[in-house]
Order: C-alpha cells, then structure tokens, then sequence
C-alpha cells in the first residue's frame, strides 16, 4: 500500500483529515460553478462539468503525482472541446477525452512527463492568455443576454455573429451580469474566505428568480433541468473511423492536459516546498480522464487556481481532493433543482473573472517589452490561438522556438585563430597575437569554442575553410570548449578532414573532452582522424605539428610564431634536445 500511495499518507492522523477536510469543502464549494461554467463555455450541459469534477477531481487526487493537485474541468480546455463539440457533437467528444486518456498513460509509460516541462515559457504564457481571449469574448452573448447567435468554430465569425445581433440585448441579462460581477469584486475585501463566484451567483439567482421570471434565460431554460442522480456508465462506440477522426484532437488534449497539470504540480510544490513526480502525474491524469468519459465527463487536468486554493486552506494530503469531488457529488444529488435556476447572465461574470485571472497579462507585457525572440514566440503563438487553433499555435510556437534558439547557439559559436602567447607566463594561445607579421605559414591553429550541432555546424565549417588563405601543413583544432557535438557537426568535420588529406595536409585536435571523444569513436570519425592524431594538450600537438612541418621552408622566416622558430629561421634544423614542449 505505500508503495502505491508513494507514502503520501504516512502518519497520517484525524488533525490531518479535520485540515483536509476543510480545505476539501472550500475547494469543492468553489469547484461547482466553475465546472458548470466551464461546461456551459465548451458548448455541453452543465451537469458534465459537474460530473467531471466529482470523478476526475477523485481519480486525480488518489493517482496522480502532487500530494495537492485539484482536478476538474478547466478554461484551458475551453476552444478544444468546444471546436470539437461544434465540428463532431459531444459524443464524439466523450470518445475524444477518452482517447487522450490513454494517450496520457503511454506518455507516463514512456516517461515523457520531464520533457513536457521544457516547453518555452513564451509558448504556455502566449496560449494561455490566447485561450483568456477566447473565454472572455465567449461570454459577450451571455452578459448581454443576445439571442439569435449561431455558434462558430473561428474566433472572428463568433466575433461577427455577436456585432450582428448586438442589437437584440436583454437589460435584464445586463443588470444581472453587472451586479453578480460586482458581488464577485466586492466580496474578497468583505470576506476573504468566501468565494466571490458562489455568494454572487446566489445573489442573483435569488433575484432572478424573484423578480426578473421568465425574462431571463436560464441553466434550466437553455439545457433543461439538472438530473438529482449518479450519472450512468457508458462504454463509448469505438470504430476505427471515429479513431482516425478524433486522434488528432484527442493528441491536443493530451499535450494541453499534460502541460496544465505539470504547470499546477509546479505551482503546488512552489507554496509547499514538495516535489511531484510528473509521470505519476501523467498516470493520474491519464487513468481519469479514460474513466470519466465513461460516465459522461469532459476532459479533466490538473487546476491551478482551485490548487493553490487547496493549499491555502491548509490541506495535508490527497485527501482533500478526494473529499472535494465527494463534496461536489453530494451537492449534486441535493441542490440541483436549485442550480438550474441559475441565469447564464449570472455565469457570464464568473467565466470572465476567470478569463481576466487566467490572461497572465503582467508576464504577456513583460516579455512583450523585451523586444526579444521570446517576445515574438508569444506573439506568434497569442494571434495563432485566438484566430486559427491552439493546435496550430502550439506547433508553430514550439518550431519558431527551435529555430530561434538554434540561431542563438549558433552565434555563440567562436572560431578564433590563435598562436602562443611568449610574453604570457604559460605561454597560453591568445587569438590577438594572430597578425600578419606574426603568424605561422605552415602551421594554423583554431581554438573552437561552442557546440557543434545542426544550427552551428555549417558556420564552424565555412569559418575554417574561408579564414585560410593558403594551405598551411598542418591544421591544429583546439576543441577543449566544445561540449558536445551532433550528426551534422561531425559530418562537417569530417569535411575538413577529408580536405586536409585530400591536400596532403595534416590535421590534429587537441584537448577533447570525454564526451566528444565517446561521439567521435560512435560515429567512426576518431579513428577516421588516427588517434595518434588526437592530443590532450596543444603543446603535444604543437611540438607535434613542428616535427611534420618542410624545415627548409622556414629558412629565412621572420614569424616567430614558437619558440623554435628561431632555430629554424637560421639553421633549417631542430635540435631536438633544444625542442621545448610547450605546456599549453
């Protein structure tokens, strides 16, 4: 058993389950209009949210990986599902959430989970706040009570369908909307421990239905009344058709599902010092959201705010969110008459609320103002999500991240032209020394610094190759600062080795690290080189290169680039007692 629970319930006494239980209440009271919001926003009936925070929120809490994620239906989802109940009904949505289900499972399988967290932050930050537009514009035809309004798929036709009928707006839906967001504003500074959400959806509510009957929609008018019951299992229709159909969209909740609930998991282990463990928590997640489409649930991921919720109330465990869905349930089955008398004007401010909260507008403007690469990330991903779909915008985001950061690798790549510096105690190589008064004909030496991969490898290569104007001996390249080297840069060096030999000349590398050397000998390119060919210092592969040099050509040169230059100026020999091993 605590191999299962990974220990999450050692020790655990009636103190902890009276602190979890609190917190689960609270969490779950601030839970239940937001699951319908959510619901209502992806285009199902509210009783869905409902359902989904009651089974996923359990499943999550006794799988997954955070001792303090709260699961449910979140604003995350809200363009997905309600782009694929438009394009292929609820159903098929079902189907949909079930398949991202076990798509979440085999990425825990795979221990994918690590990788997710290395999604740009400019990506996340550009989605989200797309995903805060889209739920915010969404509630424009609730908060004005409009009516006539045909449901699109596309933001800017959504966008048109609202301007056309703005002139069919309800002063009653208005007034409601209004108050309901003021009581939402005004009760965190009366009552800071009362979710706003719920006393102003009672509020109006109350007053809705006491003087504005009938002239308001309603959950109850727009859905039909909420059902006082368990919902019932139902194995979904699986054919190989509808696979192929919702595979696609199913990935997109996977990938979305997985980012928000890492991103929470972070969250809770930033406030608790704590650590999860992601793939347990892809696990947890997975093993949800297959069971709740079972009983007519929407995806679930892990919620962020209802997490940090949690944990201000001074929840211990799991437990807690255990207890949160269970609060959920009973509710359900006590008070739905009552919810159904709900105005949609009055869910309206509540999803705005969340859309405001949820924009991460402060972190959109402050990457925004660096006028970076990352600032045209975010950009890039903010407009793809708003006007095409978050898959697109992903996708696109993610790629424009890769270029961009290949770029920047690649500029930090140094080829220099170096020689020994005499006035240098150690005599260390220093590129500044390099002119044209000092400087070795038959022998060139390149400190290398930088990885060499696929953005960089063809810069490392044309450098070389263009900065020799003349073909030198032998060629000595310092690679103690390349950290690790790729395919297409050992392909590019392999270039320059096949040139060097194809001249006559001689190629040495010097001071690789162990790392490059492992590539190298995978890849055939060491021995390709010769090992004696490979020194670990560049004195060796200096005193080296002087050996193999044509003596006679240095008759008379006034260079001077080592110290045995000046034997070899006027004597066209080297006495190899004299030879000095240059520690370099």
């Amino acid at each position: 058993m605590k191999s299962f629970f990974t220990g999450r319930f050692d020790d655990y006494s009636i103190r902890h389950f009276q602190k979890d239980l609190l917190s689960g209440v609270i969490v779950g009271v601030i839970a239940i209009p937001l699951a319908m919001a959510f619901a209502i926003a992806s285009g199902v009936k509210p009783e869905y949210g409902i359902y989904t925070a009651c089974i996923a929120g359990i499943l999550i809490s006794l799988f997954g990986g955070s001792k303090y994620q709260i699961g449910g239906p979140t604003g995350a989802f809200v363009p997905i599902l309600f782009g694929i109940v438009i394009a292929y009904g609820y159903t098929d949505l079902l189907l949909a959430g079930f398949l991202a289900g076990i798509i979440l499972c085999l990425m825990a399988i795979f221990k994918i989970g690590s990788l997710i967290k290395f999604i740009p932050r400019p990506v996340t930050i550009g989605f989200t706040s797309g995903i805060a537009i889209i739920i915010f514009t969404g509630q424009i035809e609730n908060f004005f009570g409009l009516t006539g309004l045909e449901k699109h798929e596309k933001f800017i036709d959504n966008m048109k369908e609202i301007i056309f009928h703005i002139d069919t707006m309800n002063f009653y839906s208005i007034g409601i909307s209004i108050l309901c967001l003021f009581v939402i504003l005004l009760t965190p500074k009366l009552l800071p421990k009362v979710p706003g959400s719920l006393i102003g959806l009672i509020v109006t509510t109350i007053i809705a239905t006491v003087f504005f009957s009938g002239n308001i929609s309603t959950i109850g008018s727009t859905f039909g009344e909420i059902p006082s019951q368990l919902p019932h299992f139902r194995f979904p229709d699986i054919t190989w058709e509808r696979i192929q159909r919702l595979i696609v969209p199913a990935f997109v909740i996977a990938i979305l599902g997985g980012i928000e609930s890492l991103l929470s998991a972070v969250v809770a282990d930033g406030m608790t010092n704590s650590k999860h463990n992601s793939n347990r928590e892809l696990m947890g997640q997975g093993i949800a959201n297959i069971i709740t489409p079972l009983f007519g649930g929407i995806p679930a991921t892990g919620a962020i705010a209802r997490t940090a919720t949690n944990i201000k109330s001074g929840a211990t465990s799991p437990m807690s969110g255990i207890i949160h869905g269970i609060f959920v349930l009973l509710t359900l089955l006590i008070l739905a008459p009552y919810a159904s008398l709900i105005p949609l004007a009055s869910m309206a401010p509540v999803l705005m609320i969340v859309a405001w909260n949820m924009s991460e507008r402060k972190q959109f403007l402050h990457v925004l103002k660096m006028k970076s690469g990352d600032s045209l990330i975010l950009l890039v991903t903010f407009l793809l999500t708003v006007f095409t779909s978050i898959t697109i915008a992903v996708m696109v985001g993610l790629i424009l991240a890769v270029v961009l950061f290949a770029k920047r690798m690649s500029n930090m790549l140094v080829v220099s032209k170096v020689l020994p510096d005499h006035t240098h105690k150690n005599e260390i190589v220093q590129s500044h020394v390099v002119n044209e008064a000092h400087n070795c004909p038959q022998i060139s030496i390149y400190t290398i610094e930088g990885p060499l991969f696929f953005g960089a490898a063809q810069v490392f290569e044309q450098r070389i190759m263009d900065t020799i104007h003349y073909e030198p001996t032998v060629l000595i390249l310092r690679m103690g600062k390349v950290p690790f080297i790729d395919s297409t840069g050992e392909a590019n060096l392999k270039n320059i080795v096949n040139y060097y030999k194809k001249q006559g000349g001689i190629l040495l590398l010097s001071g690789i690290v162990d790392d490059l050397k492992k590539s190298l000998k995978k890849s055939g390119l060491y021995d390709e080189i010769g090992e004696k060919y490979i020194f670990s210092r560049t004195g060796e592969a200096i005193d080296y290169a002087i050996s193999e040099i044509n003596h006679n050509k240095c008759l008379g040169c006034k260079h001077f680039a080592f110290h045995e230059c000046n034997q070899l100026s006027h004597t066209g020999n080297l006495d190899k007692k004299e030879s000095k091993l240059l520690e370099i």
